[in-house]
This record gives C-alpha cells, sequence and structure tokens, in this order.
C-alpha cells in the first residue's frame, strides 16, 4: 500500500496533481500487477492536511508507542529527536536470557533467601559474569561499564564495594552453587555425562608476592612465566564442552597430587559412570589407584617413547587397525596378565602420518645439507660446529657420533621413528569400553584445551590483579561461570562466541527525548541477530523499552 499521485494537463496549459491511495493487483491474464485505486484524496493543492494527520497518528498507535512521539515532533514540523544514553543490549541481553533459562538465576536467589542482602546480589553476580564475556575489565571500572556502555536488566547504578560483597557470597556458597547449577544445566540440557574430562592450567599474577602469602606461589607455568607467582586451576568438562567443575589451588601444586581431590568432589554428584580422560601428565600408580576407587575408570594417554616395556610391547604387537571414522583408527592390545594386565589401544591417523612422514623427510633433507657443509678436524676431533649439530633439539635424535668423530645419521632411529608415524597410545582400565568410545574419547580432551585458551584469551582470565585468596578464587569462579554460557550459546548456535559477540554488538538501545515525550527504543534486528537468538530459543527483546509522554 502506498500513496500515488497522478498528474494532467488542463486545455489552458496548468498541471493538475491528485493524490491516491493504492495498492498493486496482480493481472494473471497480462502476467503483470496493476495499481488499483483504494481512496482518493483529491488534487494535491486541496489535501485536507488535518485529516491526513489524524490518519498518520491513528496508524502510528497500532504499530509502536514511540512512533506516535516521532510522528507528532514531525508533523508539527519538530522533527528535532534528540539520541541520549546510547548503550549495547545484544549480548546482555542474550547472556541474561540463557543465565534465566539455566536455572542459573534461581540457584542464586534460593541461596540468597537464607542471607540478608540491601542489594541486588544475583544481578551484581550477572554483571560480573556478563563483562567477563562480553567486555573483561577489573571491578572497579565494572560501575561505570553498567552505568554507560551496557543495559543490564533491572541494574542502573553499583559500586565497586557492592559488587566485592557479591563476591564473598560467591565463594561462601561455592560448592553449593557449582552443585546447585551443575543440577539445573545437566536437567535442562540432559547432559551427556558418562565422561569426564578433567585437566589443570596455571594463571599469573602481575603484583608481587607477600611474605605471609602462601597461596600465590611459583611453580611449573603452563604460561612460560616462571618469574611470575600463580595459581593453578583445574577444570572438568563433559564431552560436549561443558564445564561442570572447577578447582583452584596454591601455584606451587602439581598435577599428580590433585586427583584424589578431584575424585572425591566428583563422587557426591549424580553423575553415571564417571571415566576419567586425563592427559600423560597425570600418569602415575598411584593416580590410576585413586581413579579405580568406588568403581571410577580412566582414558589416559601413554608416552610412545617412555622406554616402558609395556608399551613397547604394544607398539610391537601385530595386528590389523580397525577403521573408527575418516582419519582415525584403531587397534586394541592386551599386555600381561592378572594385576600386571593393562588395556592399550593404538589410535592411527593416516593423514597425520603422511605429515610425520613428510616432515621427517624434510627434517633428514636438512640434516643432510648440514652434514655436507661440517669440517672435521684430524685425529678424530670435532669442531664447534659438529657439537652444535650433534646437540640439536630436531636433528640431534637422527644423528649419531662415529668413531672416528663424524657425524652421520642414524638409519635405525629413522625406523623406529617411522613406526610412530601419525600414531598415540591410550591405556584404560574400563574393558567394557570399546575401542572406538575409548580413541574419540580422548581424541575430545581437545575440548577442555578449548576452554582453557577461552578462559584466557577471551575472558581475560590473566593476568590477574587480585591479591587476597578468597578474591582470587571468587575471580576464577566468576570466569567459570561465564564459560558456561558462552558454551552453551557455542553448542546451540554452532558459531564462536567471539562471531556472536561481534554480531550482537550492533545491538544497542538509546533514550530519545523530543517535544512530546521521551522513549526508549533500541535498533532493529538483524537477520544474523534472528538466527542467534532462534537458535538459542530466546525471545528479541522489546522494540520499546519504555515511553513517557509530555501530555500524560
Amino acid at each position: 500500500m502506498y500513496i500515488r499521485k497522478t498528474s494532467r494537463k488542463n486545455k489552458d496549459g496548468t498541471k493538475v496533481t491528485y493524490v491516491q491511495l493504492a495498492h498493486n493487483v496482480w493481472d494473471s491474464e497480462k502476467g503483470y500487477s496493476r495499481p488499483e485505486i483504494i481512496h482518493n484524496f483529491g488534487r494535491l493543492d486541496q489535501l485536507d492536511l488535518e485529516g491526513l494527520k489524524r490518519l498518520v497518528r491513528s496508524i502510528c498507535r497500532l504499530l509502536d508507542p514511540a512512533a506516535v512521539l516521532q510522528f507528532e515532533a514531525m508533523l508539527e514540523g519538530k522533527g528535532d529527536i534528540r539520541m541520549q544514553n546510547r548503550k549495547a543490549m545484544g549480548g546482555a541481553w542474550l547472556l541474561d536470557q540463557l543465565w534465566r533459562q539455566l536455572g542459573m538465576q534461581g540457584v542464586l536467589l534460593e541461596l540468597l533467601e537464607e542471607r540478608e542482602f540491601r542489594t541486588p546480589v544475583e544481578r551484581l553476580v550477572f554483571a560480573m559474569v556478563a563483562n567477563r564475556a562480553l567486555a573483561p575489565m577489573s571491578k572497579l571500572a565494572i560501575g561505570e561499564w553498567v552505568a554507560e556502555d551496557v543495559r543490564i536488566e533491572e541494574l542502573e547504578e553499583i559500586s565497586s564495594q557492592q559488587l566485592y560483597r557479591a563476591m564473598d557470597f560467591l565463594l561462601q556458597c561455592s560448592d553449593d552453587i557449582q552443585k546447585e547449577i551443575y543440577d539445573s544445566v545437566a536437567n535442562i540440557l540432559t547432559l551427556e555425562v558418562d565422561l569426564i574430562y578433567f585437566d589443570t592450567t596455571s594463571t599469573y599474577f602481575e603484583i608481587e608476592k607477600d611474605d605471609e602469602d602462601s597461596f600465590r606461589e611459583r611453580g611449573f607455568s603452563k604460561d612460560k612465566r616462571p618469574d611470575l607467582p600463580q595459581v593453578v586451576i583445574g577444570l572438568a568438562v563433559t564431552r560436549d564442552g561443558i564445564p561442570v567443575r572447577h578447582w583452584v589451588w596454591p601455584g606451587n601444586t602439581t598435577d599428580v597430587s590433585v586427583i584424589d581431590e578431584v575424585k572425591g568432589d566428583l563422587m557426591g554428584w549424580k553423575l553415571g559412570r564417571v571415566i576419567s580422560v586425563l592427559d600423560r601428565g597425570f600418569v602415575s600408580k598411584a593416580n590410576l589407584r585413586m581413579l579405580q576407587r568406588a568403581g571410577g575408570h580412566y582414558i589416559i594417554g601413554e608416552k610412545l617413547r617412555s622406554g616402558k616395556p609395556e608399551v613397547e610391547q604394544a607398539l610391537s604387537r601385530k595386528g590389523r587397525y580397525r577403521k573408527v571414522q575418516d582419519n582415525l583408527e584403531t587397534k586394541e592390545i592386551v599386555v600381561g596378565t592378572g594385576e600386571a594386565r593393562h588395556r592399550y589401544v593404538l589410535v592411527r591417523n593416516p593423514k597425520q602420518a603422511e605429515r610425520d612422514r613428510a616432515r621427517r623427510e624434510a627434517i633428514l633433507r636438512e640434516i643432510e645439507e648440514e652434514l655436507r657443509s661440517l669440517r672435521y678436524l684430524p685425529d678424530g676431533q670435532h669442531t664447534k660446529a659438529v657439537c652444535e649439530l650433534r646437540s640439536h633439539k630436531t636433528y640431534g635424535r637422527f644423528l649419531r657420533l662415529q668413531k672416528n668423530g663424524r657425524l652421520k645419521i642414524d638409519r635405525s632411529k629413522v625406523k623406529d621413528e617411522e613406526r610412530l608415524d601419525g600414531k598415540y597410545l591410550l591405556r584404560t582400565s574400563d574393558d567394557t569400553l570399546d575401542s572406538e568410545d575409548v580413541a574419540l574419547g580422548y581424541k575430545q580432551l581437545v575440548d577442555i584445551e578449548e576452554a582453557f585458551r577461552t578462559l584466557k584469551q577471551t575472558l581475560e582470565l590473566r593476568p590477574v590483579y587480585h591479591r587476597l585468596e578468597d578474591r582470587i578464587r571468587s575471580h576464577v569462579m566468576l570466569c567459570w561461570l561465564a564459560l558456561l554460557l558462552i558454551r552453551v550459546a557455542e553448542n546451540k548456535a554452532d558459531r564462536t562466541w567471539a562471531q556472536m559477540r561481534r554480531i550482537l554488538d550492533r545491538m544497542v538501545v538509546a533514550d530519545l527525548t523530543s517535544t512530546h515525550g521521551t522513549w526508549t527504543q533500541r535498533t532493529e534486528t538483524t537477520k544474523d541477530q534472528t538466527f542467534i537468538f532462534k537458535a538459542l530459543d530466546i525471545p528479541e527483546p522489546p522494540r520499546v523499552i519504555s515511553v513517557q509522554s509530555t501530555t500524560d
């Protein structure tokens, strides 16, 4: 439907224009559309402008409350509409709806019923979680972020002291919150929790360590910052990468010392058959015994070059591989009997084997070039260049020193490396698991590594500027809550959080004012934003948030 103007010439040469309300109608016989007149308004120079204004006002009231104010200003010739307090809205809206949808708001509100707070603690916790996911910054800066940059439902103004009190609440109820949120999320998402993956990482601090500080310690740094104090963080995730629990230990804690605590904490949860999937760094007899307590089982990686007799037997055992997936083959091997019995699964990736072979051949060509350029001294002595080549991190393992003092490629070592191309070795205590489940289960360990990358890069877990142990633990918990929301969103929308955040940041809300009133309105929903909301089963935010007319 549209306004149509038609003109005609009078005999005296004057031109007359008529205004009509029309719409197009398809003419099936002629094969094209033609205009159909709905109403004639008459001559343009004789229009009833007041009548048209009344018509516009009545139409606006059917469409959008804010449009009434906009058109009132335009019709009065006072179209000076000013925008104030522009804020981002899309990302915070999605996270808030997901927070409520997963029952996370309900868990906090239920725990808060037993405590007396004068501040909206649940909203404060959500604001800190949303900040981690959208624009990570210090707790001192979050107050300004909420007031000036982002719209969060039911929260307009906060102070840093309120945030710190909310962090204290998180720590006091940490175990209950993690357990209750797990129960809620597992029930709503029907999580598969028969396989639980566990690994650790470290995060460092830019502030100096105090003499009395026994929490921030120097230890093995997975961030390659051994010069700074750190803490160790453990994370347990499902096969879909959903984080179900986290731990924080002093910075000098070793991986092998935490298994008993992790296993004990997870035993009290309503999990199915818990099979811990661990990396090679956790292999020790004591750890494996701990994992098998109360019927638990493990899948763990073995070092191919460990030199352990049972590993050598597993690698040398003949037999056919079974294809599991494209580029994934398995061979089951049992070594020993009785208590000394170990079940292994040797996994091979044919494409990776080809890449390993090509890389080794390139290295051997480089070694041959280096050997041709070497200069030897008489009486079996050799130069500094010979020593450097022999001790080279990559080249050295393929070389041996002959009695005459010359270097030579050791073909037996080359052959040993060939048999490892594209392979990795797994060990499991569960005889009921198919070799395919063992291989795919370990392959999913990449999910927890991706979770750590998200914690450190997207959520900017590091560096940490908190000094007190309680603040550090609360900070890590906020990051864990943000990671949980992000992972659920990524799984449902099949997009990375970085992509979704960029798209949602384009949805903004602003306060608009005119001579007829004020209203708060957001931008139109884009196609990509609509896709994300539908994928997560989240309603779009209201187009108009509030309207206040000066005539009210």
